[in-house]
């Protein structure tokens, strides 16, 4: 798939539309000053923005859900036009749990729907009150893990109309399969959201994921936080990249644009996180008026590494976790 410049939304399996440019609103809910979430939500629908990528345990869906509210109210948007993604967190994997907790999402948010709602990791952890379960020594408390009975639940939710589509987060292949080939499989995964940009450019999951009508949603576009405590950083700076600063120079835009176009150019949909005001109107304003040469394309597959920013190593010893596999 090779989009020309000016198309800013894909279809999606089940005859549903995603916007290939979201506004991706996780913030350290240690670090990040309460009400950031809602003024740049704000700020983003005014830009343009249509897109929000949220989840349950980023704490903040009470301000995304009031941001999108205010911006209905003053005529900005109507709700048709919003398009907001809605995560399963590890805790809520049995399917007696999973209405409840797309109910909450829907409760905090004080909307009728979610026009995507995606398991946020194909791990389950122990059921309760904590987010991360651990036992005393530190280790964190694992759940068995029943993909498609937990899928069943999420199927049952989209046909009570609480979600209009439904996908997947950090599946590998082998677990994209499980589901598709469920017995019984009334609604099949629309969408798969993983780790993609010019250094990690997923080539054999992005096929697979093509062969069988799934979108690939990349996170961490534009690489990641030098977060050593959760980030890898054996990789470099991708916005730092010669290639990615001298394509930008000829186009009159940033490294950060040109790998934005890059992934929407393979029909690869990109929710960058910001809540810098700045960078908020620079992702969005100048990734539709331009197209990179099939050699640019090229080039910057080329750049590819196979290391991932975000290993999630704290889990790898989960049975379902997933970057065991080659893809």
């Amino acid at each position: 798939m090779n989009l020309s410049a000016g198309i800013q939304s894909i279809p999606l399996s089940d005859g549903n539309q995603i916007p290939l440019l979201g506004l991706g609103t996780y913030g350290d809910p240690r670090t990040t000053p309460k009400g950031s979430a809602l003024e740049c939500v704000k700020l983003a629908i005014d830009v343009g923005y249509r897109h929000f990528d949220g989840a349950l345990v980023y704490f903040n869906e009470h301000e995304v859900g009031q941001a999108i509210r205010e911006k209905i109210a003053d005529g900005s948007v109507k709700r048709e036009d919003i398009f907001y993604c809605g995560k399963l967190w590890n805790t809520f994997h049995p399917p007696e749990l999973v209405r409840p907790a797309l109910e909450r999402t829907l409760k905090t948010l004080k909307l009728d729907y979610v026009d995507l709602y995606i398991m946020e990791l194909p791990m389950a952890f122990k059921p309760g009150k904590e987010f991360y379960p651990k036992y005393k020594d530190g280790k964190y408390i694992y759940h068995h893990t029943d993909l498609c009975a937990t899928w069943e639940a999420l199927e049952a939710c989209k046909d009570a109309g609480l979600v209009k589509s439904l996908g997947v987060s950090n599946f590998n292949r082998r677990q994209l399969e499980l589901l598709l080939n469920k017995p019984g499989l009334k609604h099949k995964p629309v969408s798969n959201q993983v780790e993609c940009h010019p250094y990690f450019t997923q080539p054999k999951l992005l096929e697979y994921c093509r062969q069988n009508g799934i979108v690939m949603v990349g996170f961490c576009p534009l690489g990641s936080s030098r977060d050593s405590s959760w980030v890898n950083l054996k990789s470099p700076p991708l916005l730092e990249d010669k290639l990615l600063v001298s394509i930008g120079r000829k186009y009159n835009k940033s490294s950060a644009q040109v790998a934005l176009r890059f992934n929407v150019q393979r029909g690869v949909v990109v929710i960058p996180k910001s809540f810098t005001r700045e960078r908020i109107k620079h992702n969005f304003q100048v990734i539709f008026d331009f197209s990179l040469t099939e050699d640019e394309m090229k080039a910057i597959e080329a750049l590819n590494k196979n290391v991932r920013f975000v290993e999630l190593l704290m889990w790898s010893d989960h049975p379902e976790y997933p970057f065991h596999d080659e893809y």
